[in-house]
């Protein structure tokens, strides 16, 4: 069996989801599974909404392929109803993938009843980083004695990532008892928390690592791949209370529902700090391309079959999919020019 990632893959810091497939690119090619050409694998995984017009593209070239669809979101929840990559990832997960891998129970769940039609083959695989980078080698000790160190991090400045309670922490947070630092792009200018820009893989690592506990307040997050980095790092967390958030959390942190709750959250885990350390408990790279693999290997095997057909993309479903991104970029362009004239009158 040969695996193709159909996907951009770009160096430094971008976002959870070339983080989390470089990581999986990389195991793969250890059980010497990987393809770098789409023509020559037998399954090609693609990202959601992320290379659509390739991963089309190579649907009605390679018909006899199987192509596996990696679900993120729902992004309308966690960005605004406007936003057209659900619409996107459903119509090529309805007519392009013949298997859905979702990263949550919640997100598999939202995204049902934000629409999403069920697959033949789907399963739930969660996130894991590369544990090269993201692990607890040269973890600083908690230490009561001194100022606690929050650390919180985002690559998109969206503020549904969590900064109204950033804002909240910065304005209300105890300074003589707490420091607190924020890695990324934040639409807020910080009073009191430490604002470092976006950090590549293996600096966010040594950032998280002189650091006691993570912060995330994300909303609607489907698996929080900056969470799972700050656990592999040691850190144990408080998360809001929403998205797939608690499914990775389990008992290695405390959820908060409000600003003030996220206060007290903090407040418990300083006082059973090595309690919530130890309960830190998740699966390792390896072990997360171990399902996957497993997934594709059934498939693979299922399929050739008699009987068992994949998914043909005919023209008139080739055509509809053309259709639909051809409109969404005349609508973003279309946008996008009210914006800049609109920017331009108001300089």
């Amino acid at each position: 069996m040969k695996i193709n990632i159909l996907y951009e893959f770009r160096d430094g810091p971008y976002g959870g989801v070339n983080q989390f497939l470089k990581a999986l690119k990389v195991c793969i090619e250890k059980n010497g599974l990987y393809t770098d050409y789409a023509s020559d694998a037998d399954i090609i995984l693609f990202n959601s909404s992320n290379n659509t017009r390739e991963a089309l593209e190579a649907k009605k070239r390679y018909p006899d392929k199987i192509f596996v669809q990696r679900m993120d979101g729902p992004t309308r929840l966690y960005n605004n109803m406007k936003d057209t990559r659900d619409l996107i990832a459903n119509t090529m997960n309805e007519l392009v993938a013949d298997a859905t891998v979702f990263q949550t129970v919640y997100s598999r769940e939202a995204n049902y009843t934000m629409g999403l039609k069920h697959n033949k083959y789907e399963t739930t695989i969660m996130n894991a980083p590369d544990e090269f980078i993201f692990n607890k080698d040269k973890k600083i000790a908690f230490e009561n004695g001194h100022k606690i160190r929050l650390i919180a991090s985002s690559w998109s400045s969206n503020w549904n990532k969590g900064f109204e309670v950033y804002d909240y922490l910065d304005k209300n947070l105890d300074f003589n008892k707490y420091e607190m630092t924020f890695v990324g792009n934040s639409p807020v200018k910080f009073k009191n928390i430490k604002t470092i820009p976006p950090l590549n893989s293996i600096d966010l690592s040594l950032a998280l690592k002189q650091h006691d506990i993570y912060v995330t307040a994300s909303k609607k997050d489907p698996c929080s791949n900056a969470l799972i980095e700050a656990l592999f790092c040691g850190l144990p967390a408080v998360a809001l209370n929403d998205g797939g958030h608690p499914e990775i959390l389990q008992s290695a942190g405390e959820v908060f529902n409000t600003n003030e709750e996220a206060i007290k959250a903090i407040d418990t885990i300083v006082d059973n700090y090595i309690q919530y350390q130890k309960a830190i408990s998740l699966q390792s790279m390896d072990e997360i391309a171990g399902l996957y693999i497993k997934f594709f290997e059934m498939i693979l095997e299922e399929s050739n079959h008699v009987g068992c057909k994949l998914k043909h993309l005919s023209f008139v479903k080739y055509t509809r999919v053309r259709l639909l991104l051809f409109a969404i970029k005349m609508k973003e362009a279309f946008y996008n020019r009210i914006v800049r004239k609109r920017n331009a009158n108001n300089g």
